[in-house]
Protein backbone atom coordinates (compact mmCIF):
# COMPACT_ATOMS: atom_id res chain seq x y z
CA UNK A 1 0.00 0.00 0.00
CA UNK A 2 1.40 3.50 -0.99
CA UNK A 3 1.64 6.07 1.29
CA UNK A 4 -0.92 8.11 0.36
CA UNK A 5 -3.38 4.89 0.16
CA UNK A 6 -2.41 4.49 3.83
CA UNK A 7 -3.38 8.01 4.97
CA UNK A 8 -6.98 7.45 2.83
CA UNK A 9 -7.70 4.32 4.28
CA UNK A 10 -7.49 4.50 7.99
CA UNK A 11 -10.02 5.32 10.33
CA UNK A 12 -14.01 4.89 9.80
CA UNK A 13 -14.79 4.46 6.13
CA UNK A 14 -18.41 4.64 5.28
CA UNK A 15 -19.90 1.49 2.70
CA UNK A 16 -23.01 2.03 1.28
CA UNK A 17 -25.24 -0.78 -0.76
CA UNK A 18 -26.98 1.67 -3.81
CA UNK A 19 -29.18 0.21 -6.20
CA UNK A 20 -27.45 1.64 -9.12
CA UNK A 21 -24.07 2.16 -7.79
CA UNK A 22 -22.52 3.25 -11.30
CA UNK A 23 -25.87 6.19 -11.41
CA UNK A 24 -24.65 7.35 -7.50
CA UNK A 25 -21.08 7.46 -8.83
CA UNK A 26 -21.62 9.85 -11.62
CA UNK A 27 -23.87 11.50 -9.19
CA UNK A 28 -21.07 12.21 -6.61
CA UNK A 29 -18.64 13.17 -9.37
CA UNK A 30 -21.28 16.40 -10.09
CA UNK A 31 -22.99 16.97 -6.61
CA UNK A 32 -19.47 16.67 -4.56
CA UNK A 33 -16.40 16.39 -6.37
CA UNK A 34 -15.98 12.64 -5.86
CA UNK A 35 -13.28 11.13 -7.54
CA UNK A 36 -12.69 7.70 -7.66
CA UNK A 37 -10.20 6.18 -6.10
CA UNK A 38 -8.44 3.17 -7.90
CA UNK A 39 -11.01 1.27 -10.29
CA UNK A 40 -14.28 0.77 -9.94
CA UNK A 41 -14.66 -3.51 -9.95
CA UNK A 42 -17.67 -4.50 -11.55
CA UNK A 43 -19.27 -8.37 -10.89
CA UNK A 44 -17.68 -10.89 -13.16
CA UNK A 45 -20.28 -11.21 -16.08
CA UNK A 46 -22.72 -8.10 -14.55
CA UNK A 47 -22.89 -4.12 -14.91
CA UNK A 48 -23.31 -4.20 -11.50
CA UNK A 49 -20.62 -2.65 -8.54
CA UNK A 50 -18.78 -4.87 -6.29
CA UNK A 51 -16.64 -2.21 -5.07
CA UNK A 52 -15.47 1.53 -5.51
CA UNK A 53 -13.62 3.94 -3.64
CA UNK A 54 -14.49 7.10 -3.91
CA UNK A 55 -12.57 10.00 -2.39
CA UNK A 56 -14.51 13.37 -0.91
CA UNK A 57 -13.27 16.11 0.85
CA UNK A 58 -10.18 14.27 1.64
CA UNK A 59 -12.21 11.08 2.92
CA UNK A 60 -12.61 7.67 1.48
CA UNK A 61 -16.19 6.31 0.95
CA UNK A 62 -16.49 2.86 -0.53
CA UNK A 63 -20.15 1.58 -2.26
CA UNK A 64 -21.44 -0.90 -4.04
CA UNK A 65 -24.54 -2.17 -6.00
CA UNK A 66 -26.95 -3.84 -3.54
CA UNK A 67 -26.59 -7.81 -4.04
CA UNK A 68 -29.98 -9.20 -2.68
CA UNK A 69 -29.39 -12.73 -3.22
CA UNK A 70 -25.87 -12.48 -1.16
CA UNK A 71 -28.10 -10.51 1.72
CA UNK A 72 -26.72 -6.75 1.02
CA UNK A 73 -30.04 -4.21 0.70
CA UNK A 74 -29.36 -0.94 -0.44
CA UNK A 75 -28.96 1.76 2.29
CA UNK A 76 -31.83 4.35 3.20
CA UNK A 77 -31.70 7.29 5.41
CA UNK A 78 -33.49 7.68 8.16
CA UNK A 79 -31.92 4.33 9.62
CA UNK A 80 -29.43 5.88 11.77
CA UNK A 81 -27.03 7.71 9.70
CA UNK A 82 -25.93 10.60 7.98
CA UNK A 83 -22.97 11.34 5.70
CA UNK A 84 -21.52 14.59 7.02
CA UNK A 85 -18.84 16.54 5.13
CA UNK A 86 -17.03 19.56 7.18
CA UNK A 87 -15.83 22.08 4.85
CA UNK A 88 -14.61 25.55 4.33
CA UNK A 89 -16.71 26.82 1.63
CA UNK A 90 -19.99 25.70 2.66
CA UNK A 91 -22.17 27.78 0.26
CA UNK A 92 -19.68 26.08 -2.75
CA UNK A 93 -20.61 22.16 -1.78
CA UNK A 94 -24.34 23.29 -0.86
CA UNK A 95 -25.14 25.00 -4.15
CA UNK A 96 -23.35 21.90 -5.89
CA UNK A 97 -25.33 19.26 -4.63
CA UNK A 98 -28.56 21.39 -5.12
CA UNK A 99 -27.86 21.85 -8.44
CA UNK A 100 -27.41 18.30 -9.31
CA UNK A 101 -30.36 17.21 -7.50
CA UNK A 102 -30.16 16.97 -4.11
CA UNK A 103 -33.42 17.98 -2.27
CA UNK A 104 -33.13 20.31 0.88
CA UNK A 105 -34.35 19.02 4.40
CA UNK A 106 -32.88 21.70 6.52
CA UNK A 107 -32.07 25.01 4.94
CA UNK A 108 -28.17 25.70 5.18
CA UNK A 109 -27.88 28.30 7.76
CA UNK A 110 -26.37 29.44 11.12
CA UNK A 111 -26.87 26.95 13.78
CA UNK A 112 -27.67 27.69 17.52
CA UNK A 113 -23.68 25.96 18.20
CA UNK A 114 -22.34 28.56 15.91
CA UNK A 115 -21.53 26.38 12.70
CA UNK A 116 -23.18 26.54 9.11
CA UNK A 117 -25.04 23.79 9.03
CA UNK A 118 -28.07 21.92 6.37
CA UNK A 119 -29.41 18.63 5.77
CA UNK A 120 -29.84 17.19 2.16
CA UNK A 121 -31.50 13.93 0.64
CA UNK A 122 -29.39 12.43 -2.76
CA UNK A 123 -31.73 10.68 -5.29
CA UNK A 124 -30.40 7.56 -3.54
CA UNK A 125 -31.95 8.04 -0.64
CA UNK A 126 -28.81 8.76 1.13
CA UNK A 127 -28.71 11.81 4.02
CA UNK A 128 -26.24 14.33 3.48
CA UNK A 129 -25.46 17.32 5.97
CA UNK A 130 -22.99 20.18 4.65
CA UNK A 131 -21.48 21.60 7.95
CA UNK A 132 -18.99 24.52 7.78
CA UNK A 133 -17.28 25.35 11.29
CA UNK A 134 -17.54 28.71 12.64
CA UNK A 135 -14.04 30.97 12.95
CA UNK A 136 -14.50 30.70 16.84
CA UNK A 137 -14.88 26.59 16.67
CA UNK A 138 -12.34 26.24 14.38
CA UNK A 139 -10.08 27.87 16.60
CA UNK A 140 -11.40 25.77 19.53
CA UNK A 141 -10.60 22.59 17.30
CA UNK A 142 -6.58 24.06 16.74
CA UNK A 143 -6.46 24.73 20.32
CA UNK A 144 -7.39 21.10 20.96
CA UNK A 145 -5.36 19.66 18.28
CA UNK A 146 -8.29 18.34 16.23
CA UNK A 147 -7.96 20.49 13.38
Amino acid sequence: MTDSNERLMQGVIPYLSIDGAQDAIAFYRKAFGALCHGDVALMPGTERVANASLVINGGVMMLSDTFPEMGHAPAKAGHGFTMQLVVNDGDLWWNRAVQAGCTVKTPFEKQFWGDRYGQLLDPFGIEWAINEPSAENREIAKTLKLA
